[in-house]
């Protein structure tokens, strides 16, 4: 069974730090890049960041460029995401996802996982 279970969300003020995990099994993770994406209250999703576990490239958005930080862990099949300088903008619930091979834009995911929660409080 394909899993992803996506943790480390809560509460931060603004300027302040998380650290996002997302732990996959069921499939072969080397061969997969994992994204991270974000839904606000009332906006559609948008892709934050992604890692290739298999050609090891890496994508992020404009907004969090210089403040987020992704990486892979392939012993532990878990991918982060280190955020920094969190805006209240940013409060969304943050989801990861996989994809074969690289990233690739992020619209033909193949596995989806529950979201966290990230409230940035001003």
């Amino acid at each position: 069974e394909v899993q992803l279970q996506a943790s480390g969300g809560g509460l931060v003020q603004a300027g302040g730090s998380l650290r996002l995990s997302c732990a996959a099994s069921g499939f072969t993770f080397d061969d997969y890049a994992i994204g991270w994406f974000r839904q606000a209250p009332g906006k559609g999703r948008e892709r934050v960041s992604c890692i290739s576990n298999y050609d090891g490239s890496t994508y992020y958005a404009n907004s969090v460029k210089g403040r987020f930080t992704i990486s892979s862990d392939l012993a532990k099949n878990t991918v982060y995401l280190r955020m920094n300088s969190l805006k209240p903008e940013e409060t969304a619930v943050y989801y990861c996802a996989a994809e074969k091979y690289s990233c690739n834009g992020g619209y033909g995911m193949d596995y989806w996982g529950k979201g966290t929660l990230v409230t940035v409080s001003s």
